[in-house]
């Protein structure tokens, strides 16, 4: 059970547990506001490129006017690069408020049981959130200063070694919530996940790979949030995580 094809046949599963009557509406709000956030952020870029591009060809040459789609097309691969870097820090930390019930709403699916420490008031899950994801992203920092050195020693495998970093940063952030509401902490989730540390990989990199996608990386994250649940259901027992 420590194949990464067990990993990453958790994501598809996740991509049918989210259309389950009761799971829906915990998947359709985050994604409405990302969709708004993130429509609302390129209609700024463009706007304020526009008078920027409109400035810049003022001192143009009106012979060399082409060069506005030079500079719209830099634009367009800007936006993308910057949608792509911010996108899944933004969405994760939108959606960790919502994560904790997605999750234990697919557990109560899944088992036909919540998990014992189901999430709190709105408001006080949006505090346990923030705090969740400034402690993944300290961790994230920890490793990046010794991934960087090694990228430069070790430069031919560097892209290998950032993917597989990604793709275990991926399987803690989504884990995180199903593991959370049986009141694992941070330290705990990633020494359970290193049990099958394959399997968990595996999991992580498809989520990696999705998120890639454009459009397809608006509906990675409940999608992602729902498989992690299935896969605690299925290869982390309760009693197992009661005892840690």
């Amino acid at each position: 059970m420590t194949n990464p094809l067990t990993g990453v046949g958790y994501l598809f599963r996740g991509l049918s547990l989210i259309m389950k009557p009761g799971i829906k509406r915990f998947v359709i709000i985050p994604l409405l506001i990302n969709i708004l956030l993130f429509s609302a952020l390129l209609w700024f870029l463009r706007d304020q490129f526009g008078v920027l591009a409109d400035w810049m060809m003022s001192y143009i040459p009106d012979w060399l006017s082409w060069l506005s789609w030079i500079f719209w097309a830099l634009f367009s691969l800007t936006a993308a690069i910057i949608i792509f870097f911010t996108f899944s820090f933004v969405a994760n930390l939108i959606g960790a408020p919502f994560n904790s019930y997605l999750a234990a709403a697919v557990e109560k699916y899944l088992t036909g049981d919540l998990p014992p420490d189901s999430p709190n008031s709105p408001w006080k899950e949006i505090g346990i959130a923030i705090f969740s994801e400034l402690k993944k992203w300290l961790y994230y920092l920890l490793w990046l200063i010794p991934l960087l050195i090694a990228s430069i020693f070790l430069a031919p495998i560097a892209p290998v070694l950032w993917f597989l970093f990604g793709a275990w940063m991926y399987s803690i952030e989504y884990t995180d919530y199903p593991m959370g509401n049986h009141g694992l902490t941070f330290t705990e989730i990633r020494n359970t996940l290193a049990e099958k540390r394959l399997m968990s990989l595996g999991f992580g990199g498809i989520v990696t790979v999705a998120t890639m996608i454009p459009l397809v990386n608006f509906i990675v994250m409940p999608v992602a949030v729902a498989g992690a649940t299935a896969m605690r259901v299925d290869q982390y027992p309760l009693k197992k995580l009661e005892n840690k």
